[in-house]
């Protein structure tokens, strides 16, 4: 028998004082059975740093096909696929042929360092793919933020992000720039 995904939900309040964005968000995540609370909550805060009123989460892990978020224009076509974690080059150089902009945000420490030195001379010709590593320790520290029912608030302030809930202090959101897409 499979196993099915949990469903989460979250009020995440944004403010993006950098792109002068400000908004409330009723998200409904699926977690999928092999997925990890830290997967989960950087897919969260990578919805909160991008969000666009089309951007959207996906099947992820349920659909090899789809990323993880996306953003489509008014005529179904993708402007944005967001993966997290680390996918092989493959998966990367596709979602760049299918969409306008790609990024990829990497986590978990050095394995990603690695995963990264792996990639690099293929993902690096690709100009629409932009890849971040979150810095050690935040997606475990976001991690701690999961709760089945959360209310939750992501501050952006000068290139810098935090995201924090009524039970938890906020996580300083910090990565590395890898490789920086075309705008």
């Amino acid at each position: 028998m499979a196993l099915k995904s949990k469903i989460y939900k979250a009020e995440l309040q944004i403010a993006d004082m950098d792109r002068h964005y400000y908004g409330d968000h009723s998200l409904t995540i699926a977690r999928h059975p092999s997925e990890t609370d830290e997967r989960m909550m950087v897919r969260v805060a990578a919805f909160g740093l991008f969000t666009h009123e089309r951007l959207e989460f996906c099947k992820g892990l349920s659909d090899t096909d789809e990323p993880d978020l996306w953003q489509k224009d008014l005529t179904g076509q993708i402007e944005t696929w967001i993966e997290t974690g680390q996918p092989d080059e493959r998966r990367v150089s596709q979602a760049s042929g299918r969409s306008e902009r790609v990024i990829v945000i990497a986590y978990a420490g050095r394995t990603a360092d690695i995963w990264w030195q792996g990639v690099k001379g293929k993902v690096e010709r690709l100009q629409n793919v932009a890849v971040w590593s979150l810095a050690d320790g935040v997606a475990e520290a976001l991690g701690k933020l999961a709760e089945r029912t959360m209310r939750l608030q992501l501050m952006v302030q000068d290139g810098e992000a935090t995201l924090g809930s009524e039970n938890v202090d906020p996580v300083a959101i910090r990565w590395n720039v890898l490789k920086a897409g075309a705008a």
